[in-house]
């Protein structure tokens, strides 16, 4: 599993890329950043755009094996990812991000949790920030964050609550989506659903 390393200011992210990639999936385009060195974003499609549609493509060594592991993680033959990421944040959003890289394949982890683990067990809307600001979803897995109840509580990717359900889909995680079940692959991820008088 790959470790985050803060390398990068905030500034360095608004500067035009040079290193730049993209590549289709079925949650949408998918856009990821490089420095050269290491994986410093990735954005998924929202409403028919990327963050940097007008910028060309220009691949390195880094970039290339990301777009390879991420088409293989959503052809069903990857389920982690053994790239280098350098991640700019306070240093409460990479202790949350440093746990959430740290989850496996079909892996969940509550927002109570990732609090639990920083040494701030009532910081529920600083961890639920600090998950929303992952600058690189699906690598940094923050869609297998999930409420005490299995609940999804929102997801700043792609198209937002759809994305995220599609993915712990994919991962084969049970979790509630918009009040509805949705099972996962297997009873080991199954979720008490009796208390919210639903079936499978």
């Amino acid at each position: 599993m790959q470790t985050p390393a803060p390398h990068l200011t905030p500034a360095d992210l608004v500067a035009t890329p040079t290193h730049l990639r993209r590549l289709d999936s079925p949650i949408g385009r998918i856009e990821v950043i490089g420095n050269g060195e290491a994986i410093i974003s990735l954005a998924i499609e929202r409403d028919g755009s990327l963050p940097w549609d007008g910028v060309p493509e220009q691949g390195d060594a880094v970039l290339d094996r990301a777009v390879e592991q991420l088409e293989e993680y959503f052809a069903g033959h990857r389920r982690d990812f053994d790239l280098p990421l350098s991640l700019a944040g306070t240093a409460f959003q990479l202790a949350v991000w440093e746990q959430i890289a740290a989850l496996d394949f079909g892996e969940v982890v509550s927002y109570g949790e990732l609090g639990l683990g920083t040494g701030r067990a009532t910081a529920g809307r600083a961890v639920g920030g600090a998950v929303g600001a992952n600058p690189i979803p699906i690598i940094v897995p923050c869609h297998r964050v999930l409420g005490s109840d299995g609940r999804i509580t929102g997801y700043s990717g792609g198209d937002g609550i759809p994305t995220k359900s599609w993915l712990l889909q994919h991962e084969g995680i049970a979790h509630i989506a918009s009040g509805v079940r949705v099972a996962g692959r297997d009873a080991d991820n199954e979720l008490d659903f009796e208390q919210f008088g639903q079936t499978a």
